[in-house]
């Protein structure tokens, strides 16, 4: 009797892991089928007769201004002082300010960013009257003020606002590049290549996830989402707003642009942005050594702490960003949205997929002992089952062409079995973006669930 109750179960989960991964597997089959259609129609009629632009063609803006950089810094005393020496040595020429938002009851951040900003007139420190965490919505928002409090005593008003976390390695040309990008668009989104993980060959793991999704994501689904004419969401770190239009976003409720009550006010700015007609862009272009103008940085390379990060994302796009943002736009940014929100039910299918392929295991092994009468698959889930299969080499292939196309062959192929560790993780963060976004629910108010950075040793750093 309990054998033939886990047939009749394993049949169910089966039907509706071959039906999700199915529905999955067609839409990221349609995303790579533009990309590669765009790619060629582009090396066709537009690569063929005119050469990449790099940054070392990249004409000056019609229009230079200066741009004020937004770094929010909750208990990051082990980063922030590395990425100020940087950025202040990368742009030795620009016109920029930094605003790094501090709390004050996080006195070891205060003690690096106070004597470095200590008669550099391009940091501006901006103290949170509340104590922390609150979010990092709320953060931006005092750097926001302290931006006005600026253009109001110089009489200047600041061009673009860029955004950047406290462990980003910046690159020496982004200002530039941004500068010539916002005279032509209100959001403008580089690229972001995490950093190879270090440590143990599972912490690297960890850690090198994050590059594999990234170089998917920022190599072909943003260029696509472009390209369809959807929105461009922010990241949240490389991000440009032009000045006016992020103005336009300023609630007096929330004393600025961002809603403290979210947790990825970043991607819901860019969303907001289209809403009102603005124009968004996402730009690859190569510096004068060949080398992508991106920001790099280290991810999580704990599980715990990548469970952590990747339930914020969820809980602010995939659940809250479901009502918080609704359905706005035609088909081409109601397909983008349903693929944004799909993670919570995508890792369900994950886990129904490993748990029909453990109980297919559990069976196997039972008829190695005793005889199992398993009647065989209905023809609707052998046919999805033998349509999976395809669509998972394919999906296998793409992503280790890009990803290898990132950071090397070998790194594209580790990505394979990488799989099933962002696999996992995916299931873990899922479990708990539901049960953060219930507490909501019910009251409990959402704040900065961080996790702790690292910065990489370089050369500018001193």
């Amino acid at each position: 009797m309990l054998t033939v109750g886990l047939l009749a179960l394993h049949r169910e989960i089966l039907l509706f892991a071959v039906v999700g991964l199915a529905i999955g597997g067609l839409d990221d089959l349609l995303v790579d089928l533009l990309f590669l259609l765009r790619r060629c129609w582009r090396n066709m009629t537009i690569y063929a007769r005119h050469p990449r632009m790099t940054t070392a063609t990249l004409p000056p803006s019609s229009n230079p201004g200066c741009i004020a950089i937004f770094i929010p810094a909750w208990q990051e005393a082990d980063v922030i002082g590395s990425m100020l020496r940087h950025a202040l040595a990368s742009w030795p020429n620009d016109d920029f300010r930094l605003f790094v938002g501090v709390y004050p009851n996080d006195p070891a951040t205060l003690d690096v960013v106070i004597p470095i900003a200590t008669g550099e007139p391009r940091i501006i420190v901006g103290i949170n009257p509340r104590p922390g965490p609150t979010t990092k919505a709320d953060c931006l928002n005092i750097l926001w003020r302290a931006m006005l409090d600026l253009e109001e005593r110089s009489g200047r008003c600041f061009k673009a606002v860029l955004l950047h976390d406290a462990e980003d390695v910046v690159h020496p040309d982004e200002i530039r590049l941004f500068d010539f990008m916002i005279d032509r668009f209100d959001l403008v989104q580089l690229p972001v290549l995490p950093l190879p993980g270090r440590g143990s060959w599972l912490a690297r793991a960890i850690a090198n996830h994050y590059g594999d999704e990234f170089a998917e994501n920022h190599g072909k689904a943003l260029t696509v989402r472009e390209a369809m004419g959807a929105s461009i969401p922010s990241a949240g770190v490389a991000c440009a707003f032009e000045r006016r239009i992020l103005g336009q976003l300023a609630d007096p409720v929330h004393g600025g642009p961002f809603d403290p009550s979210s947790l990825t006010e970043d991607y819901e700015a860019g969303l907001r942005i289209a809403h009102m007609g603005g124009r968004g862009v996402f730009v690859r272009m190569r510096d004068r050594t060949g080398a992508l103008v991106a920001t790099r940085e280290y991810f999580p390379d704990s599980v715990k702490a990548a469970v952590k990060q990747k339930a914020r994302w969820i809980v602010g796009i995939s659940l809250a960003g479901w009502d918080r943002m609704g359905w706005h736009g035609g088909p081409a940014e109601w397909w983008m949205r349903i693929r944004d929100r799909r993670a919570t039910l995508a890792a369900l299918v994950l886990f129904a997929s490993y748990a029909a392929f453990l109980m297919w295991g559990l069976f196997a092994a039972i008829r190695l002992f005793t005889p199992l009468d398993q009647p065989p698959f209905p023809p609707l889930i052998e046919a999805l089952l033998w349509l999976n299969l395809g669509l998972l080499i394919w999906r296998t292939a793409m992503r280790a062409a890009f990803v290898g196309h990132a950071y090397g062959w070998r790194y594209g192929l580790m990505a394979v079995p990488r799989t099933l560790i962002a696999n996992y993780i995916a299931i873990l963060a899922a479990r708990r973006a539901i049960f953060l976004y219930v507490r909501s629910l019910l009251g409990k108010p959402l704040t900065w669930d961080k996790t702790q950075h690292s910065f990489p040793d370089l050369k500018t750093e001193q």
